[in-house]
């Protein structure tokens, strides 16, 4: 498996990925009523997070050199980024989403993916990022609850997944309210 900054040529293969990762989670959704259901591979269908990439590449908050790919013999099997966000007047960065193919997932390529964006973040001089994502999943890379830290989420429902990793950068300073780039609000 290789590890690799996005190309522009990744775009329908990082699209699947985000499909295959998160299509069961919003298998309900595709029910719709008296209907035969949608099928899940139907654009019409797709999991949030596929649109959700698409408007962060053309959103301010973009990164393009901390969007990486896990490749396996030509194969995008994996996806992450991470975007520009705030703590108060303090840049950070956002993880998410973080994607595996599913029949790639519970083989180490998603923990690949965030050692991979965890260097990338500590090499460019990043002082935080914040996940709003499993307490059990992320604590293992070094994500603790933000409050622990004095950051909240700007959106006070997130506070129990809400979560930060601090990298050598970090200055404890950086305190407030955690702010994702605005892709991410019209979920």
């Amino acid at each position: 498996m290789l590890i690799r900054r996005e190309r522009a040529d990744d775009a329908t293969a990082i699209a699947a990925v985000h499909r295959s990762a998160f299509a069961p989670r919003y298998a309900d959704r595709v029910d719709v009523g008296d209907s035969p259901p949608v099928p899940v591979d139907d654009r019409s269908a797709d999991p949030p997070e596929v649109d959700l990439i698409a408007r962060l590449r053309s959103d301010e908050g973009w990164i393009p050199t901390l969007s990486m790919v896990a490749i396996e013999h030509d194969l995008v099997i994996g996806h992450l980024c991470l975007t520009r966000a705030a703590v108060g007047p303090f840049p950070v960065l956002a993880l998410g989403p973080i994607g595996v193919l599913a029949d790639h997932q519970r083989g180490g390529v998603g923990s690949a993916l965030m050692h991979a964006a965890l260097g990338a973040a500590d090499a460019l001089d990043e002082p935080l990022i914040g996940v709003l994502g499993s307490p059990e999943f992320y604590p293992r890379f070094g994500f603790v609850p933000a409050a622990r830290v004095g950051i909240a989420p700007d959106e006070p429902a997130w506070i129990t997944h809400f979560q930060v990793r601090a990298l050598s950068a970090y200055d404890a300073q950086i305190v407030g309210e955690f702010r994702y780039t605005g892709p991410f609000y019209e979920l």
